[in-house]
């Protein structure tokens, strides 16, 4: 499979130079399951947009840490796009702000995190049933952030929650899948990334953060379930693909 990774990352810092960018982590996120599956990044903050999301069989909208909120001019171009390629039934994962910003785009309220932000592990309830999670249940996760999904689409489905993450995962129908955590981090990622928030975080968050590392999140486990997100949504994309080609 050819998958599209929307890069939305703002960050240009020291820290962004020295560790993986969002590709490479999404890349070897899957290699687990599929390493012959190729990807074409784009960075959506420089203005660089797939012209045809169509040819993907698949598309990611990465993380970041802009908000959905700021009304930067590369925003409401992804919400077109996003719109664009639900409409077209494409399969879309999004992750934390992709998240976000896919709920954003269909009506969704995304405002902060009562409970302040969410730096760590962190465990989401899965009870929803969708045909890629199979028997979820709950599954440990990383998480970074201070905003989240306050009210969901209409037409979304909660899949995952936790007690500070109520939106912690949902689906449109069966081409749409989303998640407000960081499967794509690794644990030396998340580790370095909480050193270099400490400072703007505070000594307390920053030792709670750093406590809750002594779990380690379940990356390979959520990466199954993309992967088969992707192929099941691809296999129910094909009938019309064909119809089109005709």
């Amino acid at each position: 499979m050819h998958i599209a990774i929307l890069v939305t990352n703002t960050d240009r810092s020291d820290f962004s130079r020295r560790n993986p960018r969002d590709p490479e982590l999404f890349e070897n996120l899957i290699a687990i399951h599929r390493q012959a599956w190729r990807f074409s990044a784009f960075d959506v903050t420089e203005g660089n947009f797939p012209q045809d999301p169509s040819r993907f069989d698949g598309i990611i909208v990465s993380g970041s840490p802009a908000s959905v909120n700021d009304g930067a001019a590369w925003l409401d171009r992804l919400s077109d796009m996003i719109v664009e390629i639900v409409e077209q039934r494409i399969p879309l994962f999004g992750a934390c702000f992709g998240h976000q910003a896919i709920a954003k785009a269909f009506g969704g309220r995304i405002g902060y995190n009562p409970a302040g932000w969410q730096l760590g592990f962190t465990s989401t309830q899965f009870a929803a049933h969708r045909p890629w999670l199979g028997d979820a249940g709950e599954i440990g996760l990383y998480a970074a952030h201070k905003e989240q999904v306050l009210d969901l689409p209409e037409q979304a489905t909660i899949l995952g929650v936790s007690e500070q993450c109520p939106v912690g995962a949902f689906a449109i129908g069966d081409h749409v899948f989303t998640t407000q955590h960081h499967p794509e981090m690794t644990p030396g990622f998340i580790a370095a990334l909480i050193d270099e928030m400490a400072n703007d975080i505070g000594p307390e968050l920053t030792k709670a953060a750093r406590e809750s590392l002594k779990c380690q999140a379940e990356n390979a486990r959520f990466a199954q379930w993309i992967v088969a997100f992707f192929e099941h949504a691809a296999r129910l994309r094909m009938p019309a693909r064909r119809s089109e080609q005709a």
